[in-house]
């Protein structure tokens, strides 16, 4: 398999430390996208080999994080991480786009999957306008897929870059998506795709706040997640 790195969070699962898994490739070229070394290509490793990096951490670790890129592009490797996660007893969370619907359902058919996280890049109508690629009935699609199994926590995540997404965009995404968890993630200009972002100014962490908070109570049942560089994580109950 082809992957990028490897490390350690306290908060990628959240009240759990995991050991997370960055797999390479992704279909999408999402314009702040900070992985974009991941793309096209990633070191190859054997499956041995990631198992043995998995043992080193486990006695530490309380989850299993694989993300990308796109991890179900290699979708059996992820099948065959979690398999071996399970063996270990340890939990599992899954991180995609919900660009591949039918591959994220033969997943959670095996009941391997404990949280799935699911970048919500645009109010469902407008992903071609805001990444180029219209996906936004397949995301959604992925969403009600999760649904379906209540026994797996759903977290619907926007990255707030306010050069492409408007404030009123996070509210409609809000109205769109039916998750356990809602985050709003901090764009960050440091490493990103299309370069004419790099000059782009990162969201004020005070404004975002705000939103967060106007959005809480607009749908005070929603949990809502906030993260930003400068405060961290910040969850509104």
């Amino acid at each position: 398999m082809k992957y990028g790195a490897t490390v350690t969070s306290s908060i990628e699962y959240p009240k759990n430390m995991s050991f997370v898994i960055f797999l390479a490739f992704c279909p999408l070229r999402c314009p702040y996208c900070s992985n974009s070394e991941l793309l096209e290509d990633g070191e190859e490793i054997s499956f041995e080999e990631l198992k043995k990096k998995i043992d080193h951490s486990a006695d530490f670790m309380d989850a299993i994080v694989v993300s990308g890129g796109e991890p179900l592009v290699q979708v059996d490797d992820v099948i065959r991480i979690f398999e071996y996660t399970r063996e270990l007893g340890l939990k599992t969370k899954l991180d995609t786009s919900g660009v591949y619907p039918d591959r994220l359902e033969k997943v959670l058919s095996m009941s391997l999957v404990d949280y799935v996280a699911i970048d919500v890049k645009a109010p469902f109508e407008k992903y071609n306008e805001v990444i180029h690629s219209d996906i936004g009935q397949k995301v959604k699609k992925s969403m009600e897929i999760v649904n379906k199994r209540p026994e797996v926590i759903l977290e619907c995540r926007t990255t707030y870059c306010p050069a492409i997404l408007d404030k009123e965009d996070l509210f409609t995404i809000v109205d769109e998506v039916n998750c356990d968890i809602y985050t709003i993630q901090q764009f960050r200009n440091r490493s990103v795709l299309d370069d004419a972002l790099i000059e782009s100014e990162e969201p004020n962490p005070h404004d975002m706040e705000e939103i967060a908070r106007a959005i809480k109570e607009k749908h005070p049942n929603q949990t809502i997640n906030l993260k930003t560089a400068e405060f961290g994580q910040k969850v509104f109950e």
